[in-house]
């Protein structure tokens, strides 16, 4: 009996260390893949800030609500190296983008063309000044992450999902053949999230995740100068909701991933805050929006893991990267403008330097869908302002009235991000021809683009 009780007790035993070696195996999976993938985030929270102004809706504030983050995601294929830098800011500001890049290629060797450097178009953060203490601080601190996160890659592969968010909104209303500023559900919009998620298969928690989404972060600003309790605009300095939804995310994973967020093209796109036209928001509705996209990206995430959807996953991810600096038709002159290309895998990313309207997106998508999957992306490697569409100058309203930019800008840049479209999927055949000078000239003009100023 004595014996019989010892065995049972080293089978049970044996049960239970079996069961938590199963449990805790479960969830990773194996990675095969030329792709290694780093990933850093820093605070870049001025560190003074009462009664510093900040842009988009300009006011003072007197304290932080929210810190405001940048995050640095490195990528290599094992012949390209390329970066994304995302900013809690209102703007990649020229001047930001060129010192960004060169502190980037300084401490990484990634070349400077293969760095895009995006703003979530936040209005509640300072603008930038190269000259001042915290512009100084900022592009520091922004070397310092990459070279934090080129020293960790390890290999990863790439999932991808789709959700929906349900709190942005046209602003646009036509009445009488003149646009104005209105809550319109009946507008152009487009609630969908776009998620990446980056693995390296050690465990269900993604090393870095990549948001997209369609919306102003303007929750903390006036509108409404009659709706309490914030008049006059949130007194406090904030990430708004890109910021609340990265917390969320990287709550939801206890803080052991990194996510990062690409603006898309928002131009006419904000918050449904109603009044008259629109009021500033309040703690309730920042946590509705960040918990909406959050939770919308946490869906997705949770869903790319399953096994069905890790058995698509490719294993080999070649990074493209291709830049163009176009002149357009301004109503002052002609102004330089700055479009890139990145593609990683099956995955494209279209930037355009200001503020898209939502049409664009939605145009180029059309276009391309059916040979990558399009991610375009806003407020990115420069910043022009207002990009309206053409139609848009016949009836007028806030978008186009202030844009710097003529109707004709539209064609310009439709066509040459499809150019940089062509290049990077490499369906066309000048992208893959094997001729010798077909060869040479793509050799010639990536140099070109990678060159050193």
């Amino acid at each position: 009996m004595h014996q019989l009780h010892r065995s049972f007790f080293i089978g049970l035993l044996f049960t239970i260390c079996t069961t938590c070696v199963t449990n805790a195996a479960d969830g990773q999976f194996a990675v095969e893949s030329n792709l290694r993938a780093g990933v850093a985030k820093v605070d870049i929270t001025p560190a003074e800030v009462n009664q510093l102004e900040v842009v988009g809706h300009r006011r003072k504030v007197t304290g932080v609500r929210d810190p405001l983050r940048a995050g640095v995601l490195v990528l290599d294929d094992g012949e390209t190296k390329a970066a994304i830098v995302t900013l809690d800011l209102i703007s990649a500001y020229d001047e930001l983008v060129k010192l960004t890049r060169l502190q980037i290629e300084k401490e990484t060797g990634i070349p400077a063309a293969n760095i895009m450097v995006a703003a979530s178009h936040n209005h509640s953060g300072p603008g930038f000044d190269a000259k001042s203490k915290w512009g100084q601080e900022l592009i520091e601190k922004l070397g310092a992450a990459a070279k934090q996160a080129a020293s960790k890659m390890r290999p990863v592969t790439v999932g991808y999902g789709e959700d929906k968010i349900g709190f942005g909104i046209n602003r646009r209303k036509v009445i009488n053949g003149r646009a104005v500023v209105r809550l319109n559900e009946d507008g152009p919009n487009d609630p969908r999230v776009k998620v990446l998620r980056f693995d390296d298969g050690k465990s269900l928690t993604p090393l870095a995740v990549v948001m997209h989404a369609v919306c102003h972060p303007c929750f903390f600003t006036w509108g409404d100068k009659g709706s309490m309790p914030y008049p006059n605009g949130y007194p406090k300095m904030s990430a708004d909701f890109p910021g609340e939804a990265q917390s969320f995310v990287e709550m939801c994973y206890g803080q052991q991933t990194s996510s990062l967020f690409l603006q898309g093209c928002a131009g006419d796109i904000r918050p449904n805050l109603p009044g008259y036209p629109y009021r500033c928001a309040d703690e309730a509705d920042i946590q509705w929006a960040g918990r909406d996209l959050g939770s919308a990206v946490v869906r997705t995430l949770a869903r790319s893991v399953t096994r069905e959807q890790l058995a698509n996953r490719a294993t080999h991810y070649r990074i493209r990267v291709a830049n163009s600096v176009i002149s357009l038709p301004g109503k002052e002159g002609r102004i330089d403008s700055e479009l890139q290309a990145m593609k990683i895998g099956p995955y494209l990313l279209l930037t355009m330097p200001g503020e898209p309207m939502v049409e664009y997106g939605l145009k180029m998508e059309k276009d391309i869908a059916d040979r990558a999957i399009p991610i375009i992306v806003g407020y990115a490697n420069g910043h022009v302002g207002y990009i309206a569409t053409a139609d848009s100058y016949d009836v007028g309203g806030y978008e186009p009235n202030t844009s710097k930019l003529v109707p004709e800008a539209e064609a310009i840049i439709l066509t040459e991000l499809s150019v940089l479209a062509d290049r990077v999927i490499g369906d066309v055949f000048e992208s893959f021809s094997k001729h010798p000078k077909d060869i040479k000239k793509r050799e010639q003009a990536d140099k070109a683009r990678t060159q050193k100023p």
